[in-house]
């Protein structure tokens, strides 16, 4: 019988999204994500086999436990426009610390390889179209529940707030003052105001 692991693989790619996320994946050697990681060359190779499927294997596992904390919110069977507010509230909120120049893992994958990496692409696809429905989500929920107005149209807010959440995660990446990230927080707020039913007097 083989010798059991001396690591948890969960505990590892934890700790490759922290470092991906700092450095990217052409800014992180080898050498560092064994270092990183805590465990020999060998160990890391026979687990994940290669740099690039580490990092494939990172961005799976970041999409299923901290991309899902993130959106699971607006997610939700009872999201509405409450929650696409607080979405944006909340990155404002976390440009304010930790998160500040870190930004989201796929966020930054997709602008550093979605052109260049196939495989990079596909997560950066997937990525696009997760938040989008989400939205769609939260904003069919609303106008169910009569919080939208019949005459907007749920597409193409749904693709607004994308763009609109992208660039936010794009700002925090960049080390953007976090007042300015609150100003579209608040800018996001009037628009879906706007398209609320007009009360009848």
């Amino acid at each position: 019988m083989g010798r059991p692991k001396q690591y948890d693989r969960t505990e590892l790619l934890d700790r490759a999204v922290e470092l991906f996320r700092r450095q990217g994946f052409n800014g992180t050697s080898t050498a560092e994500l064994v270092e990183e990681l805590g465990v020999n060359r060998k160990s890391m190779y026979a687990e994940f086999g290669s740099k690039q499927e580490l990092f494939e294997a990172t961005l799976e596992h970041y999409n299923d436990h901290h991309l899902t904390r993130v959106l699971s919110p607006i997610e939700a069977s009872d999201a509405g426009i409450e929650a696409i507010q607080q979405a944006f509230t909340g990155y404002a909120s976390a440009s304010e610390g930790w998160f500040n120049g870190r930004g989201c893992l796929m966020c930054n994958t997709a602008v550093e390889r979605g052109a260049l990496d196939p495989a990079s692409g596909r997560f950066a696809a997937a990525y696009l179209d997760r938040i989008n429905e989400a939205f769609r989500n939260a904003l069919g929920n609303a106008r169910y529940s009569g919080d939208l107005g019949e005459a907007a149209d749920v597409d193409e807010l749904a693709g607004f707030l994308t763009s609109a959440l992208i660039g936010v995660a794009a700002s925090i990446r960049a080390e953007a003052p976090p007042e300015q990230l609150y100003a579209t927080a608040r800018v996001v707020g009037s628009l879906l105001d706007a398209h609320r039913p007009v009360a009848q007097g």
